[in-house]
């Protein structure tokens, strides 16, 4: 997919992603044989307190009604790491990559029937705003599969970040535009001004890449929590042989379920923006420590009775309260190798299924995202790392990921998912290396995930079978609909071999 593709399935994926909302890429660099992460992340607003998501009595607020309107709009970060990668890899001209996504908007384009169907399971919210109600609740009613859908306000923006790059969206109308809605959000106002997105930076993190087999899984650091967890988990699985276990093994998915509950309980006490807190990076991903965590899953085929956080080598005191921020899924993934064998893989997102529900007039979402701070500031009387503070950067669980082997891309993979995101990549990762699946396989397995304690399993699926012997194990079990969106690519030495989730309306192309 190119920057002109992305620009196009945020105009017909309104409901995941979008110029109003923030992104993380991976890129490997084939001239240089270097991996690059770009942190494209939306940031609070100045003017935010401790408070921002607690009632009059300090108490933490029920999740929507934080959500919707403008308290949980954070400074969009899309635009400008678009913009950052292309000054860096592009080749095309940049007013040229939005002509396609401009005609699409004014021409219109056939809604499908998943965002119809959400749009429909969404109405009381997205009608509570007139100009999102308008756009897609036209006379009332919800938009309908196969209904055209026209976006003229959007073109306009697009058409003024070809003319005038991403000044035309961070400064003047368009981002007073953002910033008049939020701020006028009936019922739910939030504080985002026009300095915030004048002052809005992408930035260059360090790669998180930790060694499993004979590969190195490269992903996303702080203020993402997806490299940092992914490789947790298949750093203390490295210690087995799943492999041999095979996937309908109940004894690998107890090894893959537990590793996950221990890498989620590192990753509630410790992952945050590290612009702002210290965090024991090193430490986490250490073979010695894994190593350590790993024999906690050793000699017992019974669940973990409980998952604590370890104590990982850090020259920090870290007296942190556990986090237990919500992350709800919609969320948009692309994954691509070129023919100069350069990789990317970059999930982008407005956090929940459209996001906050208020609509810019420039015709896209504003994001959510500052919903993935925790509500809460403090756990038994200390800080959690989590917590809101101006200019911060929310915890994500986005996990773009590029396997290396012998300096080269091996595989390229990522998914929407809230935070199952992780365990989606951790099994895709699994499937490929361990159990010899194509992409095409490994994208389609039947998910099982744990994050806190509870099991969930994909209803409707061969992972059925796995539900009683994991119960017998010590799990608690729920079966229920885990919708991924996994988009991989593997280099072979016969060429490359994508693969496209078949859970949503993805596809693999090859130019």
């Amino acid at each position: 997919m190119t920057l002109a593709e992305a620009l196009r399935s945020r105009l017909v994926e309104p409901q995941s992603s979008g110029l109003g909302g923030g992104a993380f890429l991976v890129w490997y660099d084939a001239a240089t044989g270097t991996v690059t992460t770009l942190d494209g992340r939306e940031t609070a607003p100045m003017d935010v307190t401790p408070q921002l998501f607690q009632d009059e009595a300090g108490e933490p607020l029920k999740f929507y009604d934080a959500v919707v309107g403008g308290r949980s709009v954070g400074t969009p970060g899309t635009p400008a790491l678009m913009k950052a990668a292309h000054e860096r890899w592009g080749k095309k001209e940049w007013p040229g990559l939005f002509l396609e996504a401009i005609n699409l908007a004014d021409q219109g384009f056939a809604v499908s029937p998943r965002l119809a169907s959400l749009v429909a399971a969404d109405a009381e919210r997205l009608g509570r705003f007139p100009a999102t109600a308008a756009y897609f609740l036209p006379k009332g009613q919800p938009l309908k599969a196969g209904d055209r859908l026209a976006n003229p306000a959007y073109a306009r923006t697009l058409r003024a970040l070809a003319a005038g790059g991403t000044d035309a969206f961070y400064k003047g109308v368009v981002a007073q535009g953002i910033v008049d809605t939020v701020r006028g959000a009936e019922g739910n106002p939030g504080v985002l001004s026009l300095d915030d997105l004048a002052v809005y930076k992408v930035k260059e993190r360090p790669a998180v890449c930790v060694p499993y087999r004979a590969a190195e899984v490269c992903g996303m650091g702080p203020p993402s929590s997806g490299g940092l967890t992914v490789g947790q988990i298949l750093g203390m699985l490295e210690n087995f042989d799943i492999r041999a276990m095979g996937p309908e093994s109940p004894r690998a998915w107890r090894l893959i379920g537990d590793a996950s509950r221990l890498a989620f309980a590192d990753r509630g006490r410790y992952m945050a923006d590290s612009d702002f807190v210290p965090m024991p990076v090193a430490g986490l991903t250490d073979p010695d420590y894994l190593r350590s965590r790993a024999d906690l899953l050793a000699g017992t085929e019974a669940a973990l009775p409980a998952a604590e956080p370890g104590r990982p080598e850090f020259d920090h005191a870290m007296l942190w309260g556990d986090d237990a921020s919500l992350e709800l899924p919609s969320t948009s993934h692309v994954s691509i190798v070129d023919q100069y064998g350069n990789a990317l893989s970059m999930t982008t997102t407005i956090e929940n299924g459209f996001g906050s529900r208020l609509m810019a007039p420039g015709g896209f979402l504003l994001n959510n995202e500052l919903t993935d701070f925790s509500f809460r500031t403090h756990e038994d009387g200390l800080p959690i790392a989590n917590r809101v503070e101006p200019g911060k950067r929310p915890r994500s669980s986005m996990a773009p990921t590029i396997v290396m082997k012998d300096g080269a891309p091996l595989y390229v993979t990522g998914s929407p998912g809230g935070s199952r995101i992780i365990g989606y990549v951790a099994q895709n990762v699994i499937g490929v290396i361990d159990w010899g699946m194509d992409p095409q396989e490994a994208a389609a397995q039947p998910h099982l995930v744990n994050r806190f304690g509870s099991y969930d399993i994909e209803a409707g699926t061969a992972a059925g079978t796995l539900a009683a012997p994991l119960a017998e194990m010590g799990f608690e079990i729920r079966q229920t609909e885990l919708n991924s969106g996994i988009h991989a690519i593997a280099v072979t030495p016969g060429g490359l071999l994508g693969g496209a989730d078949p859970r949503r309306e993805g596809i693999a192309l090859g130019k």
